[in-house]
């Protein structure tokens, strides 16, 4: 860090010319980035802004307005203070107008009693300035280094995170638009004391621009996002305080690196699987990603044995019902394992089937039809067999959840595949978080997860997450500050149909104090309670709330 004032004060060089801080004594943190020497009462505009100015005087104006304007010119160039020598000029006291306008603007102004040769001055301090630039250099090579090899090896989040709190000395934490933790590391310190009510310490915590430091509550916040899509904050989590007068904080450039590292792993796909499904999935892909024309994907799925023209074709998307999470080598064996039992259980029906992995947790199933095959037989055998298979493979376990099994709307032509597949994998995602066991049917489709199931689904959605912020921001933020129930009060209006007086009764309140909060609700959120769409976006807004904190 550049030296300040107090420290070139402290100097032996200095202190030879017995000092005096005489106006602007609360000020001395600011930074020395150069020392001037000059005797003109217009250097200002010579000065860039963090130079110490040293002067005997000489040519200082000698009625007041010119003396206040001398000061303020320094001043708005943003100087790190005045040094004057006594002596030439002034014996034993400076102008009260010099002295006034100095601490008027909080401008250090000291004096040197005794006689110094300036150029010692400036020796010293530049030194003290270009061996803290070079510290800087150091660092901030060191930190690109560090997450170059990190980005470079694949590091997972933990890890850059981890990364950033030892080099920081301070924990770390990474959350999502609607200030959910992702990940942290708490640099040793107790991790109830970081988490605790996280969500309304955060919604507190806005300094503008992309990275920024706020004094209040001493976070140094940065946003982690690439090509023009964030997602997340990262946040750097320290004492409160004030920053040193004109300057940055020191770490800005370390969370900035780290949020970089973070946004290039979300950008990685890494590829897990091989052979015959790598074939699949590859088609799979292709399909999804409009990486193959319709034409591409019929002739490679034909040579692959699966016939995709003139087929009812149905996506299918399966999902393991989540458990402790295992370690990567081991998960990915049973994704492996996972999409070769469908692979099995297909065969088994006599199905003609596009099978592949489709992520790190599904397995993918494009189910093509014959004019003579029943949609319903076919999808309740094969469920049924995977059941089974699943079931016999994991005997060893005990008793084990059976797989979710997603199914979206056939399709008459190769040309909707990717809709069908995109609507299972929708409609899996929701599926994942209803009860085991209290199902009938033996797979879902969409009108079994409804809205509630639609939102669960998205709620890692960087839109989403804006959705809710944009019309429920300012409610949740004003419930952050006052401890209120605001929140509360709305939802409970909304699930009483838009009835006052039962949702009155609802939240036991008298009805003047309830239709109170209402009115607070709309002046805050600039809505009308009246009108249907407001309240049907608000509705919407909660459960879409609701589905993110899940």
């Amino acid at each position: 860090m550049l030296p300040t004032v107090a420290r070139v004060l402290d100097l032996e060089v200095m202190r030879r010319g017995l000092p005096q801080v005489v106006a602007g004594a609360d000020h001395l943190e600011r930074p020395v980035r150069w020392v001037h020497v000059s005797e003109l009462p217009d250097v200002a505009g010579m000065l860039r802004g963090g130079e110490l100015v040293l002067t005997t005087g000489i040519a200082l104006p000698e009625d007041r307005e010119g003396l206040a304007r001398y000061v303020r010119d320094l001043d708005e160039v943003g100087v790190a203070g005045l040094v004057v020598e006594f002596g030439r000029r002034y014996v034993d006291s400076l102008p009260r107008a010099l002295v006034h306008a100095a601490e008027q603007r909080g401008l250090p102004l000291i004096t040197l009693r005794r006689e110094l040769r300036f150029v010692a001055v400036t020796e010293a301090v530049h030194a003290l300035v270009v061996n803290a630039q070079l510290d800087q250099l150091r660092a901030s090579e060191a930190v690109h280094q560090v997450f170059n090899e990190l980005v470079v090896e694949g590091a997972e989040p933990p890890e850059v995170i981890r990364q950033v709190a030892l080099m920081a000395g301070a924990p770390v934490v990474l959350e999502n638009l609607a200030h959910q933790v992702l990940a942290h590391d708490t640099a040793g310190r107790p991790e109830a004391e970081l988490l605790e009510d996280w969500e309304r310490r955060s919604r507190g915590v806005r300094p503008p621009g992309r990275t920024g430091y706020d004094p209040r509550s001493g976070w140094l916040v940065t946003t982690v996002g690439a090509r023009g899509q964030d997602w997340g904050r990262l946040v750097l989590v320290q004492e409160p305080g004030p920053l040193p007068e004109g300057e940055a904080h020191p770490h800005t450039m370390l969370l900035e690196r780290g949020a970089s590292a973070l946004a290039l792993n979300r950008l990685v796909v890494r590829d897990r699987e091989s052979l015959e499904r790598q074939t699949h999935r590859t088609l799979l892909s292709g399909i999804l990603t409009h990486a193959l024309t319709v034409s591409e994907a019929a002739l490679r799925a034909q040579a692959l044995g699966v016939p995709l023209e003139g087929r009812r074709l149905v996506g299918v998307v399966l999902r393991q019902r989540r458990g402790p999470i295992p370690a990567a080598l081991e998960a990915q064996a049973r994704l492996r394992d996972f999409t070769e039992l469908a692979a099995d259980a297909v065969r088994a029906c006599r199905l003609s089937a596009l099978v592949g992995a489709l992520d790190d947790e599904g397995v993918g199933v494009l189910i093509a039809l014959g004019t003579q095959q029943d949609e319903h037989a076919a999808l309740d055998a094969f469920s049924a067999a995977l059941r089974r298979m699943s079931a016999e493979a994991e005997h060893e376990s005990g008793s084990v959840p059976a797989p979710v099994v997603a199914v979206g709307s056939s399709v008459g032509s190769v040309r909707d595949a990717r809709r069908t597949l995109l609507e299972a994998t929708q409609v899996a995602d929701a599926a994942l978080h209803d009860a085991p066991g209290g199902r009938t049917a033996s797979y879902y489709r969409l009108p079994d997860v409804r809205l509630r199931g639609l939102l669960h689904l998205l709620r890692d959605d960087a839109r989403l997450q804006t959705y809710v912020e944009r019309e429920l921001g300012p409610l949740l933020a004003h419930d952050a500050e006052h401890n209120g129930q605001l929140v509360q009060m709305l939802r409970t209006y909304l699930e009483q149909g838009r009835n006052k007086s039962a949702a009155a009764d609802a939240a036991h309140l008298s009805r003047p104090s309830f239709y109170d909060r209402l009115h607070k609700v709309e002046r805050i959120l600039g809505v009308d309670l009246d009108q249907v769409e407001s309240c049907l976006s608000l509705h919407v807004a909660l459960l879409a709330l609701d589905a993110v904190r899940r």
